[in-house]
């Protein structure tokens, strides 16, 4: 890994965050830890936020920019609205926009279209990876392990959501199950039903979050992420363990109650330590992931028996957010991730920018 940016000898980098998301307010939490760890020395960073309405408002005010930080979330309505011709000046996008519009390949089909650098996985990487039933469909044709789960469409719900929920019980036979929204994060919409009036709950929640609903079964487990970072030739962390301070990792244990403990490395055996980071990286790849994911773990605690969970390809990135945690047990501090990962931004770029994008017959092929 080169440590000079390519090409640059000081580069502005455009650190996107907010966003019309669930997870707006994460958002912002994780923007502002990678704004501050971006060198002065190699970076000049623009800060630009995207509303709840979906304006983008690229913030120069210092004053502004702490209001928000503050608040947790970007409501400058009234600032002067950013026009493509203002991102001309901007060497490489820096998305820390967890969930939809951010991580679902949204944006990055946008910069991928105004021919821009930016860190983290392509198109269709974060679309998959966002998509936790298209994710799952993915690994097990790849022969790589996921929970017992099934996917039910927001109308069907609606239509018939008796009808909906003994389909589920037929299947599953027994509780406790999972409900998630298909295309969210950070735990938002996902509830843990324990009967049938958790599950008819869990079902309208999932449903008013997302078109598409996942039930799975809910396996007595640890919890265990692994990170990734790196295009070609990836490298994974150590496995990390998180104890949840309620039942299960929700939104209020990962962000509002700070009583949930990482365990860094997490306690396991060396063949299990090795299985985790054999099978985050095989998910990584069947993804086509780039840049960075962190990659999420089930083990549970009757067989032994490891799954994957799911593969975030924007993570937490709060100082301490698992993913460069995990880092920088490894030795990898956060200032040299943030770097490492625009690096590897551009790098990717100039990779695409070399391929073909016109087809010329060749003489005497006409035919």
């Amino acid at each position: 890994m080169r440590e000079e940016v390519p090409g640059h000898d000081r580069v502005i980098v455009g650190v996107v965050f907010g966003g019309r998301s669930g997870e707006h307010e994460v958002s912002v939490q994780s923007a502002t830890s990678v704004m501050r760890a971006l060198s002065a020395r190699k970076y000049d960073v623009v800060p630009i936020g995207i509303t709840k309405a979906g304006n983008w408002i690229m913030i120069r005010d210092q004053v502004a920019l702490s209001d928000i930080i503050s608040r947790g979330t970007v409501e400058i309505e009234d600032g002067p609205k950013i026009r493509l011709d203002d991102l001309d000046s901007i060497d490489v996008f820096f998305p820390v926009l967890h969930g939809t519009y951010g991580e679902d390949g949204t944006i990055q089909g946008f910069f991928e279209m105004i021919g821009k650098p930016y860190v983290g996985s392509g198109v269709l990487a974060s679309s998959l990876a966002m998509d936790k039933a298209l994710s799952k469909a993915v690994f097990s044709r790849e022969g790589i392990p996921v929970v017992e789960h099934v996917l039910l469409e927001k109308r069907a719900i609606e239509a018939d959501l008796e009808g909906a929920v003994k389909s589920i019980e037929r299947h599953f036979e027994q509780y406790p199950l999972f409900v998630k929204p298909a295309n969210l994060g950070s735990s938002v919409g996902i509830t843990k039903a324990h009967d049938r009036s958790e599950l008819i709950y869990g079902l309208k929640e999932a449903a008013s979050y997302d078109r598409k609903v996942l039930v799975e079964e809910a396996i007595d487990c640890r919890e265990v992420e692994c990170s990734v970072l790196g295009n070609d030739d990836p490298e994974v962390s150590v496995p990390g363990e998180i104890i949840p301070c309620r039942e299960f990792y929700d939104y209020v244990a990962k962000y509002v109650d700070n009583r949930s403990k990482l365990l860094i490395p997490a306690p396991l055996d060396e063949g299990v330590t090795a299985e985790v980071r054999d099978l985050a990286l095989r998910a990584y790849k069947a993804l086509d992931c780039c840049g960075m994911a962190r990659v999420d773990f089930l083990l549970s605690k009757s067989d032994g028996k490891i799954y994957v969970s799911e593969v975030n390809t924007i993570p937490g990135f709060t100082n301490i957010s698992m993913y460069p945690k995990l880092w920088e047990y490894c030795g990898l501090s956060y200032p040299e991730l943030v770097h490492r990962l625009v690096v590897l931004g551009i790098q990717r770029y100039e990779e695409r920018a070399a391929l073909k994008t016109s087809y010329e017959v060749p003489k005497g092929r006409r035919d």
